[in-house]
């Protein structure tokens, strides 16, 4: 007999709040800078300054805007990465394709606590997904290498190496 489905709890992610300074501080801090040098008296030209740094402001409210509707919903038979501000898209990533990981933490996201999770696999469309905003203590990497392992035990999938 067939070996039954294992349901796994269906966890969804999104970028720690941290994640919106980690990525779009600098730009903050230009745009700070541009609206100040316009306000500054002794610039004749202003105007140049307010619209790039108008332009910049959109821009990082549009990418803030996209970490905050960002999800990786893990399922017990795929990755699923749920994008896009005006419109969204979602990509699938059958676990049994996952071939390996890692883990990765800058300084400023040692400062806050978080981790960047790389995902490698077979699969055409999303051979690496980044996972961003990952709380540090949370241990994604395990979780989702027991359900790859699963699912490749249930396809009847091995991996061979020739080393």
């Amino acid at each position: 007999m067939a070996d039954p489905i294992r349901r796994y709890n269906i966890i969804t992610l999104r970028p720690h709040w941290a994640q919106y300074i980690i990525s779009q501080g600098m730009s903050f801090i230009i745009s700070c800078a541009l609206f100040l040098v316009a306000g500054h008296d002794s610039i004749t030209y202003k105007m140049p300054f307010v619209v790039l740094g108008g332009v910049m402001t959109c821009i990082m409210l549009y990418r803030c805007l996209y970490l905050y509707k960002l999800r990786y919903i893990i399922t017990s038979e795929q990755l699923i990465i749920q994008h896009g501000v005006l419109t969204r898209t979602s990509d699938y990533i059958e676990l049994y394709r996952v071939v390996d990981f890692s883990e990765n933490r800058d300084i400023l996201e040692q400062l806050f606590g978080l981790k960047t999770v790389w995902i490698f696999s077979g699969d055409r469309s999303n051979p690496k997904l980044d996972i961003y905003g990952v709380k540090e203590r949370l241990d994604v990497v395990r979780i989702i290498r027991e359900r790859v392992e699963y699912n490749k035990k249930r396809k009847g999938i091995y991996e061979i190496t020739n080393r």
